[in-house]
């Protein structure tokens, strides 16, 4: 029975799905990115998310305790060198997992798994400067007032395209008039 046993054994002995799990991480760790399951991914998100914690502060004993669990020199050495100071600031949630669709061939959940402050797509994780310095909105909408200024200064400024349109149609609407006028001179003769 498995009272209170969370884990997602994922049709695995033991020996095996901690090794998974490492190569898996290791994978993560150099790429910033991989494919994988959904199940695959929620279970290597509970294991990579300890080991980053762990990576920030960069001490020998920190370095022997990940290392025990990646087995990857390689895997280690970026961990704490590129990925520790990119999350430095953020107190968790280092990785993200979106949905991709299903595998053709035996309709399995797909997803990416990506760390979130490498997507530059995704404005890296952090909030941009524009959000920062909103100012707090109230029932009154400025929005409203900025519109209307707009307008007006639409309504007063002749569209240039509108006024080269409107003195050809004067020049014509002139021409189309002399001619007229002479015409009816000329009947009037």
């Amino acid at each position: 029975m498995r009272h209170g046993n969370k884990i997602n054994q994922l049709g695995r002995t033991t020996s095996h799905r901690h090794a998974m799990m490492a190569n898996m991480a290791s994978s993560l760790i150099i790429s910033k990115r991989i494919f994988t399951t959904l199940a695959k991914a929620k279970a290597l998100r509970k294991f990579i998310e300890p080991l980053v914690t762990k990576s920030k502060s960069d001490s020998t004993h920190s370095r022997r305790i990940v290392f025990s669990y990646l087995q990857n020199k390689h895997s280690v050495k970026e961990l704490f060198s590129t990925i520790a100071t990119k999350v430095a600031d953020r107190p968790g949630g280092y990785v993200r997992i979106l949905k991709t669709g299903v595998r053709p061939g035996d309709n399995a959940e797909m997803c990416m798994i990506e760390f979130v402050d490498f997507n530059e797509l995704l404005g890296g994780g952090k909030i941009s400067e524009k959000v920062k310095t909103a100012a707090k909105r109230t029932r009154r909408s400025s929005a409203k007032k900025e519109t209307v200024k707009v307008e007006e200064t639409a309504i007063n400024t002749p569209n240039p395209i509108e006024t080269v349109e409107n003195s050809e149609t004067t020049e014509v609407d002139n021409s189309i008039a002399d001619s007229e006028t002479s015409t009816d001179t000329s009947t009037e003769s």
